[in-house]
This record gives structure tokens, sequence and C-alpha cells, in this order.
């Protein structure tokens, strides 16, 4: 019986305007390289660090969302190492007091289970550069690597859980309720693409049966939820055989690569005492007031699991279609919105995760720029609640109305959208279809009742699918039955 531990390291770029320590511009991605960069983030000699006051508030909102303990004192140190993209040579970071400690994030397990998740501690630190590697294995082509400092001093929290984690997904739904936790808060885009939230694990599995646990080994190389449970998956299944083996794993960093679809070793793991921390001299101590916490503790929004948990109560929705409207902001107070303007809470959920996400994600969809309304669901429920389009061609209809900006029962008198409930045309319509297809006859007759659908289709063919299905479905069966 083998037993799973993992524990994350997530370090999340915080919003705000400038850097961490001078004024360079923070949001750098896709911006032309090394061209939002200054003496101080990149260690020119002489240059002096500031402390960016939002950053800080940043932080503390994102500590107290996640339950934690903040520190009134707390410093800064220098992490030392030497790579290329670490122009000088260290990080800024906070080690031996960081602002926050002791906190907890509440998830619900791949079981459905409440489970609560540990954090240890949340720091501020900035970020390294970025290099670029140009490798081939033709020599005759050009090799190296090229060097984008304008990552240098970007504003991170890094947020260290402790190992309570117990598979694979559930490090990728802990993953999943930070993320929707700090983008509610504004605290952090949690755009894994563009590096503005990044993911280190550390697994190990304990060999229950012998009492004895393998050593620690830290992935990373992770820009999705999806690459942090398939990377977890396979360790999991490596350190698993090796035990089986009866080897052990080195205490390594590894790397997962999504091509090979596996984790190759990138170094043995460092340790503390290897980066030879010390209290960054030119910051002083930073202090933290009761009334500041106070102030920003106030300001925090309703987070994505009491929303869940409201929504389920409030509306009587189910729990899955909560958990995703809560997810995001934009959507869950748009559905509010929508919700209570028409009174029809579970329509208003269906037609948002489907219709309205799908758009969002196709169309490249602005929810607060675009043409979509409480009004215009409104319109839309009463055409089909009085029967004047059906609710398949109520999708062609918003369409047109978002592209135009007109609502939908202006939409459907210029397009000419009504349903038909012409009688006399689907009957005829079916029988024509019953005599060209005798044998769906017989087999709806020999109790295959699901062959229906053929004559129904026949019906929204020919009426280009404006016909009234469940008219259609009851002349036919009356017809069938005959």
């Amino acid at each position: 019986m083998f037993r799973t531990i993992i524990g994350l390291e997530i370090h999340a770029q915080v919003m705000s305007k400038t850097k961490a320590f001078c004024s360079c511009p923070a949001d750098v991605f896709e911006k032309k390289p090394n061209t939002l960069i200054c003496p101080v983030c990149t260690g020119q000699p002489g240059a002096l660090p500031v402390l960016n006051e939002e950053v800080v508030c940043l932080a503390l909102k994102g500590a107290l969302a996640l339950n934690c303990e903040i520190n009134k004192k707390s410093s800064f140190d220098r992490k030392n190492y030497f790579y290329p993209d670490l122009p000088k040579g260290y990080q800024i970071t906070q080690f031996f007091k960081p602002i926050a400690e002791n906190g907890f994030l509440i998830i619900d397990d791949q079981n459905g289970k409440e489970k609560k998740i540990r954090i240890r501690r949340l720091h501020i630190e900035e970020d390294a550069g970025k290099l670029l590697h140009i490798g081939s294995e033709n020599i005759s082509e050009s090799t190296g690597s090229y060097l984008d400092l304008n990552r240098c001093g970007v504003p991170l929290i890094e947020i260290v859980t402790e190992p309570d984690m117990s598979s694979p997904e559930e490090a990728k739904i802990f993953m999943e309720a930070l993320r929707d936790n700090l983008k509610v808060l504004n605290v952090c885009s949690g755009d894994m693409e563009k590096g503005a939230l990044r993911c280190d694990a550390n697994i190990s599995v304990v060999d229950e049966e012998k009492n004895y646990s393998s050593n620690r080994v830290e992935v990373k190389n992770m820009n999705s939820f999806k690459f942090v449970e398939k990377a977890l998956f396979y360790e999991k299944e490596r350190i698993i055989d090796e035990l089986k083996k009866g080897h052990d794993v080195k205490f390594e960093t590894r790397s997962w690569v999504m091509p090979d679809k596996k984790t190759v070793s990138m170094r043995s793991k460092e340790k503390e005492n290897d980066y030879r921390y010390f209290p960054e001299p030119d910051l002083p101590p930073l202090f933290v007031s009761d009334e500041k916490i106070e102030i920003i503790k106030a300001s925090l929004p309703e987070l994505p699991r009491d929303k869940k948990l409201r929504f389920i109560e409030e509306y009587n929705i189910p729990e899955y279609d909560a958990g995703v409207l809560s997810s995001d902001l934009l959507i869950a107070n748009f559905f509010e919105e929508v919700a209570k303007y028409t009174n029809r809470p579970k329509e208003s959920s269906n037609w948002i995760m489907g219709e309205v996400l799908r758009m969002i994600k196709e169309e490249n969809l602005d929810l607060e720029n675009s043409f979509l309304s409480k009004e215009l669901f409104q319109d839309l429920f009463k055409l089909m609640d009085g029967k004047i389009i059906s609710s398949k061609m109520a999708k062609d209809v918003l369409d047109y109305a978002l592209k135009e900006k007109k609502l939908p029962s202006v939409i459907v008198e210029e397009k000419g959208f009504k349903q038909v409930e012409d009688t006399e045309l689907i009957t005829k319509i079916i029988q024509e279809a019953i005599k060209k297809n005798q044998k769906a006859v017989d087999q709806y007759k020999s109790g295959k009742k699901n062959v229906i659908g053929y004559f129904v289709g026949a019906v929204m063919k020919e009426t280009k699918g404006k016909a009234n299905p469940e008219t259609v479905n009851e002349i036919a069966k009356e017809m069938l039955e005959k």
C-alpha cells in the first residue's frame, strides 16, 4: 500500500502597476525585450531598492483571504545564487520573517469531500529575468541563448503549502481554487500561459507496509493545471516503481517535458544553506499596523467558495453550476443580475454556462462591454415561453442580437425566426417521410420508439429548424401509433 504526499510552492505575480522595488512597469508580457528595466532591477552598482506599497497591500489581501496570520513586523533577505538571468547574483525575498504564515484554504477534493489545505507561509519576492534558448542538433546552424531582463524585479507572492495533498488530482483542484481566489481579489490575473501563476510541486511516496518514505522530488516547468496533474501522476508512478524494485529515488529537481509526457532530471535538490540567506541591508523592516490590516480585511469581496455555497442555497442550482459560476467575478455578478431580473435562476445558469461561456471562449466576448444584459435574457425567455421560437432557434437569435446589438424580439421580427405551428404542413411532411421509409415505421411499431427522431428530423429539415419540436413530436407519435 503506497501513500502519496504532495506540497506545492506557487509563485503568483501580483497586479501592481510597477515592479517590487523600482518604478519600472510590471506588465512585461510580450513587451520588447530589455526595454522595461532600470539600474535598480538590473542590479547596477549603487542603485538602491525602494519597496512598492501597492505590492504590500496586494500581498496582505491574498494572505487575509487565505486565513493567514499577519506578521506585524517582517523583513527582507537576499537569496544568493548564480544564473545568467539574475544580474544581481541574488534575489530579494522574505526568508527569515515572511509577511504572513499559518493559513489555510478549504477545497472540495476529487470525491466531493471538504478538505483543509494548510498554508505554511506567504511572502513577497521579486522575479528573475528570462532565458530564451535557441538550439539545434545540426552544428552548422546557430545555437545560443538570448537574455531578456524585463521580468527582473516583477513582484511576486510565493505561497508555500504544507504537504497536505494526497493525489495529483487534489493538487490540481487546490491550484484552481487558489487561482479563483486570487483572481476575485484582483491580486493576480491567474494566467499561467503568461507566467502570472507558476507552480513547483514536491512529491514523495510512503510504502506503508514497510513504513518507509521515499526521498522528496521537486517538479518544475508546469504552466497549466493539467500539466501539474499529469507531471505529478508520472512522478507518483515512477517513484512507486522504484520502491517496488527496492530502490530509492534521488533527492532532486526534475522538469516536466510535455512532448514526451515525462519528467527528466535537472539537478540535485538545493538545500536552504546553499543559498546563503542573509538580511537585505538596503531595505528596512516592514511594519504593518492593525489599522491597515482592518482596512484591507474590510475591503475583501465574497470569495468563490462562499459564493458557491450561497448560490446553491439562494438560487437552488446544482453544486456543479454554482462552482462554475462562482469561479469568476464577472460571470458570477452577471448570473445574479440575470437570475434576479428574470426570476429564472436555473435557466439563467444554463444559458450563461452554455452559450455565454462558449462565446467568451470562442469569440473572445468581453462580458463588460458586450450587448449582453438582464433585459436581453428576459426578452429571450418571453419568446421561448410564448413558443414564438424554440430553444434551438434561441441560440441563433442570441448570436444575431449580440452582433447587431438589438433585442431578440426585434431580431425575430426582422429575420423571420418565428416558430412554425402549421399543423397541416407538419402533418404533410411526416406523411411524405412515412411513405419514403416504411422500414422506420415498422421499427417504431416493433418497439424501437427512438426512430421517431427520423420523422422529427425530416420536418426540421423542411422547415429549416423553425417547426415547434413539441408539436412535431405529438403529431409524429399520433400518426405512427395509427
